[in-house]
């Protein structure tokens, strides 16, 4: 695990070194006791998920490819 420090306002990129391979920025929006607000900016095409939503939804599309 990618372990960064950033202030409010500051930002990573995550994606290819151009400026078409980029796929999404992070930035710190707000920091409030031991929450962290985040703003991502993302293609539209790119789907957004908090981890144990995307665990939801991978683990029943497993259920539905099952072979039966």
């Amino acid at each position: 695990m990618l372990v960064l420090s950033r202030k409010r306002q500051e930002s990573v990129v995550v994606g290819g070194t151009g400026p078409i391979d980029r796929k999404l920025i992070v930035t710190v929006l707000g920091i409030q006791g031991s929450k962290v607000q985040l703003g991502f900016d993302v293609p539209a095409d790119v789907p957004v998920h908090r981890l144990e939503v995307w665990k939801r939804i991978h683990s029943g599309h497993e259920r539905d490819n099952a072979v039966t």
